[in-house]
């Protein structure tokens, strides 16, 4: 069938990937590369992706041959094999090597099997061998390894099969399906999960595939797959990791437990291995890292002597480090539509938006669409208001190509600020640039400016603040070429346009990036970022004035924030927003949460978006508000994830403000 074949496809792409990632030390595995005739370097991304893939499954095979240690015969059955080199792998490493039974489609063992006997390393560790003649299911057959062609689909073949090659159905055996049964028909899938747990008395069942179909990126991730012939049938009966757990135990599992892949990260991966992972490449994608890990997930169910002992078990230096949280409940729902006029040059991320003037919004630089491709933007947009609404929008060259900077609209008509930012993870822009709006028109002009020392960071914040008469731009945390997470403010004197030493006394915000921050009171309100660790903050510090000096407080908020990063912000009156971003504490997708500045007191909003033809990205947008048509504009919006491609807001659109705070008094 061609959409067989196209879902064996897969197999040849996800091997390179492989290949890819362990050639750089991602981890180990010497062997996958006899399974390609070509090198292909992917991006850093997809390896981390594939390095999460893997930490995964050996995390479970070990706890396999922990729990087994005391057998003295014990096998793995392997669905959907492909060209996976597990065999040849545990051939090296387990002193009481494991008989591995592989099984896929004929077409795609016959070919494993072609690679594996033209391969010496490979047939060297494989022993002696036979590779039966005719059309039957066995195609190679050794003492400790032995690769079966046969349709998923047809259980009953897949039973005869396995029979016939001699396998122990009463010796502990671990199942194991690396996003195999997934591209099945669900009543055939569960049909394959429940003989399983028929046939194998003493048994551990692991999955990994994806979960999670309805929220934006699980629509670009099913479209993606689908475009490719090869839909993810599995979702649509069992879209959530709880829909997976309840599917195992009523098919006669006993227990059953999985974690999404950013839970098993934060607590199953020890943190040497997380520093040594971030040093083997520069890496500057979290946002869709996160978003991936949060729609594919590791399950095991296990049964007879083997459900006794637990299973994902944390490492003990991570074990309270993580907790995932229920999706916040919120207590309404915001309308979005689209912008009312045809906008283009907007479907970016990556970018700044801030009012320029009294009636405009300029937008500048990010990673966007442009002449049909996709490249980091050299221009800069800018929207303008008239009587009838937004009736001038204008692109204009004059942008450097930075992204992930800063933009700050300095007061007394000193411009917008842009500082930061980087052309790459290897390379900080330099110098600071002001935009100044000349008057009549959309142009802007743009000026570079040397501040000396130069601030070398990207995703960092920098707001206006004012102390003892005196306008300062008030630049905190971000991230830097050799450092991860920076924890240093620093302040820039408007009046001299030079650094200065400001006293700020308490306990400041732990390093972060990816923060948001806006102006209150005279300081400065700094919410959320993602941490050190990697993980998100849900903390909201405040930079108070406290004449001569400033001070850091925390606010303590009712109920707890769930934490959250590459947001954007807006203080109304007393009331801070904080608008989108990535939450990998819960399920879900932020939408505008409302926090009371003086009591702490929070209230969450979803954001409908029914009205939409697209799935809404609010994650690496800009927000700018609309106090008086009591909106909020989203301008881009999106990123480039894994193999799916590119996916950006089709255009900019309006969310109404939270109830709580329409009509409120601006600062």
């Amino acid at each position: 069938m061609k959409s067989n074949s196209r879902v064996q496809s897969t197999n040849d792409c996800s091997t390179l990937s492989k290949v890819s990632a362990a050639s750089l030390g991602y981890f180990e595995d010497e062997y996958q590369k006899n399974f390609v005739n070509r090198n292909c370097r992917r991006s850093p991304l997809i390896h981390r992706g594939y390095c999460v893939r893997s930490q995964a499954v050996t995390h479970c095979i070990n706890e396999f041959i922990r729990d087994t240690q005391s057998c003295d015969h014990r096998q793995v059955v392997s669905l959907g094999c492909g060209f996976d080199s597990l065999f040849f792998r545990l051939r090296m490493q387990s002193e009481s090597p494991l008989c591995v039974w592989e099984v896929d489609f004929p077409s795609v063992v016959k070919r494993k099997c072609l690679l594996i006997e033209q391969s010496g390393d490979l047939r060297d560790l494989l022993g002696s061998y036979v590779t039966p003649d005719g059309n039957g299911p066995l195609v190679l057959l050794s003492q400790g390894y032995k690769l079966l062609g046969v349709d998923l689909t047809e259980v009953s073949s897949l039973d005869a099969a396995l029979n016939l090659a001699g396998l122990s159905w009463d010796c502990p055996t671990l199942v194991l399906g690396e996003v195999a049964l997934c591209y099945m028909d669900p009543a055939r899938s569960t049909a394959l999960i429940g003989w399983a747990a028929e046939r194998f008395r003493d048994s551990r069942f692991v999955l990994y595939e994806q979960s999670c179909p309805s929220d934006p990126f699980g629509r670009v991730m099913t479209s993606h797959f689908a475009s490719l012939n090869s839909p993810l049938l599995s979702l649509s009966e069992f879209p959530h990791i709880q829909d997976q757990e309840q599917r195992f135990l009523h098919k006669g599992w006993k227990t059953c437990r999985a974690l999404d892949m950013n839970e098993f990260c934060a607590s199953c991966v020890p943190l040497p291995e997380v520093q040594r992972i971030h040093n083997l490449e520069p890496f500057d994608e979290f946002e869709e890292l996160h978003l991936k890990c949060s729609h594919y997930f590791i399950l095991v169910a296990s049964q007879g002597f083997l459900a006794e002992h637990p299973c994902l078990c944390p490492v003990p230096e991570r074990c309270t480090e993580f907790e995932m949280g229920p999706r916040p409940v919120p207590s309404g729902s915001l309308a979005a539509v689209p912008f009312p006029v045809p906008v283009t040059g907007l479907r970016r991320f990556g970018h700044r938006s801030c009012h320029m003037a009294s009636h405009g919004v300029v937008t500048t630089g990010g990673f966007g669409e442009k002449d049909g491709r996709h490249q980091r933007l050299m221009d800069l947009h800018v929207l303008l208001r008239g009587g009838d609404g937004w009736d001038q929008e204008q692109t204009m060259e004059g942008w450097d190509g930075r992204l992930l900077h800063s933009l700050t609209p300095l007061s007394e008509g000193r411009g917008i600020l842009a500082l930061g930012g980087r052309f790459s993870p290897t390379r900080p822009a330099e110098g600071a640039l002001i935009l100044e709006h000349v008057a009549g028109g959309c142009t802007v002009k743009v000026t570079q400016m040397n501040l000396q020392p130069d601030i070398q960071r990207w995703r960092h914040t920098a707001t206006e603040v004012d102390l003892s008469g005196h306008s300062y731009v008030f630049v905190f945390g971000g991230r830097s070429v050799s450092t991860l997470a920076l924890q240093d403010s620093m302040f820039l004197c408007l009046e001299k346009m030079s650094w200065d030493q400001v006293e700020v006394s308490g306990c400041p915000p732990a390093a972060r990036h990816s923060h948001s921050s806006c102006s209150w009171k005279g300081g400065a309100v700094i919410s959320g970022g993602l941490l050190q660790s990697g993980l998100p903050s849900a903390s909201i510090h405040l930079l108070m004035l406290r004449t001569p000096h400033f001070l850091w407080q925390q606010l303590e908020t009712i109920p707890a924030l769930t934490p959250r990063y590459s947001h954007s912000s807006h203080v109304l009156g007393e009331k801070l927003l904080l608008v989108g971003g990535i939450w990998v504490h819960c399920r879900s997708v932020p939408g505008v949460t409302v926090v009371d500045l003086n009591t702490g007191h929070s209230v969450e909003y979803e954001i409908d978006t029914s009205s939409l033809e697209w799935p809404l990205m609010v994650h690496g947008h800009s927000s700018v508000l609309l106090p008086e048509e009591e909106q909020l504009l989203l301008v881009g919006g999106g990123g480039t994830c894994f193999s799916f491609g590119t996916h950006l807001n089709s255009r900019p659109v309006l969310v109404q403000l939270p109830p709580a705070v329409r009509a409120a008094p601006t600062d």
